[in-house]
């Protein structure tokens, strides 16, 4: 026999139906709480970036104090400047029309040009690099400072005879130097002769100095200041003039004795040949040096032992006609400092078309 459900049994089934359905209720509830805070975090963290970004598009961003080197007190910033000045060739005209207007070049460039290898150094050793205390100034004269005749067509274009050139390069010369003296209180000029100024056609290895125009010119600086112990002069008999500064050893060349130049590396082929050649001959005489110092190829370079300057006289018609790279004139000038050797390197340039007129 079948039992039959009682009104007992239908109010527990349907208490026991609404503790079911408020459990699940419960388990949702919970469920939106947490969802509803997680997305509350995510509002609040939009937010605070939201914030920064908007803080940083007005922020002024300055280096810490601690990260900026003290200004040192009690302890002189020593340097001494190195000025290469090489490859004058006064007397030599170059035509701009000839060179797609790149350059000009006569007696009158010539002299304005020098002064400015002076003012230039003063300008960035004074206002440039301020707060050294300067011992003197190195004068590198790197050779060829005339034309000369070693060409028919340089015999034939110069401007002036090679006689009145020597007059007119020292005329220009003492005044620079005197201005180097002036403002650094000390001028030592290394001197070294090109092969523009010999006086023969073809090169000689012997009385390279002595049977040369810019050797002559050298002694006649060096006699005008004679008197003046500020200024002093090393002219060597043969090609290479070595020198320290600081702790810092060179050897100053023209650099005539490289040859080549022509391939796609241009003149750093031979270059860094000469380079290996005359470091090892030099070790081999007793003399070793750091650095080289070269002029001759009318561009200027910077490497780590190695400092070709630049041609106070610039482009001209060989190198148009050889397709050679353009480059303005200038000359080399370098810090030496005790603690570091070379420090820094930056060209003087000398070219200026409207006050030379062309």
């Amino acid at each position: 026999m079948t039992n039959k459900p009682t009104l007992t049994d239908w109010a527990d089934e349907r208490e026991s139906a609404r503790f079911e359905e408020n459990q699940e209720l419960q388990r949702s509830n919970r469920t939106l709480r947490a969802t509803l805070a997680e997305s509350k975090a995510e509002l609040a963290a939009v937010k605070q970036r939201l914030g920064v970004y908007e803080a940083l598009d007005g922020a002024i961003i300055q280096p810490p104090k601690w990260i900026l080197p003290p200004k040192r007190t009690g302890k002189k910033n020593l340097a001494i400047p190195s000025l290469f000045v090489t490859d004058v060739h006064w007397g030599e005209s170059v035509e701009p029309a000839e060179i797609d207007g790149l350059n000009c070049y006569n007696r009158a460039i010539a002299e304005m040009r020098i002064k400015q290898c002076a003012a230039g150094a003063v300008k960035l050793c004074r206002d440039y690099l301020s707060g050294v205390d300067y011992e003197g100034i190195n004068l590198l004269l790197g050779g060829d400072l005339l034309s000369g005749d070693i060409h028919d067509e340089l015999r034939e274009t110069n401007v002036e005879a090679t006689t009145e050139s020597v007059v007119g390069v020292i005329e220009a010369l003492i005044p620079a130097i005197r201005v180097l003296a002036d403002h650094f209180g000390r001028v030592h000029t290394v001197a070294v002769t090109g092969n523009h100024g010999r006086t023969t056609k073809k090169p000689r290895a012997k009385r390279r100095s002595a049977d040369s125009f810019d050797g002559l010119v050298y002694r006649l600086i060096a006699r005008e200041f004679q008197g003046d112990e500020r200024v002093t002069f090393d002219v060597p008999a043969g090609p290479d003039a070595h020198f320290s500064v600081y702790n810092v050893r060179y050897c100053l060349s023209h650099g005539d004795q490289f040859r080549g130049g022509s391939g796609i590396a241009g003149a750093l082929s031979p270059l860094l040949l000469g380079v290996h050649r005359k470091r090892r001959r030099d070790s081999q005489a007793g003399h070793p040096w750091d650095v080289l110092c070269v002029g001759h190829f009318h561009q200027s370079y910077y490497l780590k032992d190695l400092i070709v300057g630049g041609a106070v006289i610039g482009y001209n018609e060989y190198a148009h006609g050889q397709n050679l790279p353009f480059e303005e004139p200038s000359a080399g000038l370098w810090l030496n400092t005790p603690e570091r050797g070379i420090s820094a390197y930056m060209p003087v340039y000398l070219m200026d078309r409207e006050a030379e007129g062309w």
